[in-house]
């Protein structure tokens, strides 16, 4: 019987990163999408992903707050925070993911700390 694919779950308000992040992760992923964090948060309640990678500035609820109380209810889904602005990395809130990647055009980090997190 073959193995189900692990589940990556990304949120993120911009349409263009969540297909990105899908093209990059589906070959070896089932990639589930959110437009915000209020969709994020019910996805990760209702679907438990084994890997979250999650954007901070969005709209309705933002990535650091998803951020907590994902970690409250399911502390073992490692979340990626996954964002343009590298200030937020001394963020208190932000020592709760379990890595922090920068965007950028390259994307071998993110790839990198996909597999190091899903792998455990």
């Amino acid at each position: 019987m073959p193995r189900r694919k692990k589940s990556i779950l990304v949120i993120d308000d911009e349409a263009d990163m969540r297909t990105l992040f899908t093209e990059i992760f589906k070959s070896k992923y089932k990639v589930l999408t959110a437009k915000d964090g209020e969709e994020g948060l019910k996805k990760i309640f209702s679907l438990k992903p084994h890997l979250v990678i999650l954007d901070i500035k969005m709209p309705k609820i933002n990535g650091l707050e998803v951020l907590r109380k994902s970690k409250a209810f399911y502390p073992s889904i490692p979340i990626i925070l996954c964002t343009a602005y590298s200030s937020y990395k001394t963020v208190y809130a932000a020592s709760l993911a379990d890595a922090f990647v920068v965007k950028s055009p390259d994307l071998n980090e993110l790839i990198e700390t996909v597999e190091m997190l899903i792998s455990k």
